[in-house]
């Protein structure tokens, strides 16, 4: 039986739906990922479709229960991020920060922290912060929601805190030059490189605040970001194509 609910939350994708609806998806703080249908969505001068357009936020009204399609009814308090929204590169960032957390939770599942990490990273591409560092560092937040959560803390084979580390694919973390001789998959990170890829992992979101970095680094961690995933995840996201592709041009 459907209930009507309240959920805060990010409206991120849509597709037709019958003639004039629409589905959109919607990733909420505290009901998971839901579908829902939005009638009359595609005609003209219609506030739901208003209030459904990609990358949306706000309080949305739904009929729902808990599993299968929902019904948007109505909304209130809705903004959208402009920026993000009017911008090509910061739109392609945020579509693929949104679809790497969609990917990593069935519909209604809680995702708890990862909703605030969203919007966290939302509000700050439409600011104007490095979009590719701020989704290089969704990347390696979300792993352990992939069941992939790398040892970034210390080193995987004798648990060294501090010094100089590299990362190691097959031991599925960082290592210490103790044993740089002996593992011969790590990936040759500089010192600076490696230490980025543990503060994209470790450090508290809101602590991040406005993250500088070289564009050769910058180059250097999604180089390594690609590769863990790679070798961790069976993923092939059209909007990780489509950055890739941007940086083309």
């Amino acid at each position: 039986m459907q209930e009507l609910v309240e959920v805060q939350g990010i409206i991120f994708k849509r597709q037709r739906y019958k003639e004039s609806d629409l589905l959109a998806k919607i990733m909420t703080k505290d009901h998971g990922i839901i579908t829902m249908i939005v009638k009359g969505a595609l005609k003209p001068k219609s506030k739901l479709g208003a209030a459904s357009l990609n990358f949306s936020y706000g309080k949305y009204i739904i009929y729902s229960s808990g599993h299968g399609l929902s019904t948007l009814r109505t909304y209130k308090e809705v903004k959208q991020f402009d920026q993000i929204y009017l911008d090509l590169e910061k739109s392609a960032y945020a579509s693929f920060v949104l679809d790497l957390i969609d990917h990593a939770f069935v519909e209604y599942a809680p995702i708890g922290k990862y909703y605030d990490l969203a919007k966290f990273a939302l509000d700050h591409i439409d600011r104007g912060t490095d979009p590719e560092v701020l989704t290089q560092i969704v990347q390696m937040q979300l792993l352990p929601a992939f069941g992939v959560g790398p040892q970034m803390e210390a080193c995987v084979i004798c648990g060294k805190k501090q010094g100089v580390f590299d990362y190691s694919l097959r031991y599925g973390g960082i290592i210490c030059e103790d044993h740089f001789a002996s593992v011969t998959d790590r990936m040759h990170l500089t010192a600076k490189e490696t230490a980025l890829l543990r503060t994209f992992a470790l450090l508290p979101i809101e602590r991040l605040g406005n993250v500088q970095v070289k564009e050769q680094n910058k180059k250097a961690t999604r180089k390594a970001i690609d590769q863990i995933y790679r070798s961790s995840l069976d993923l092939n996201l059209k909007t990780k194509k489509f950055i890739d592709e941007l940086r083309l041009f």
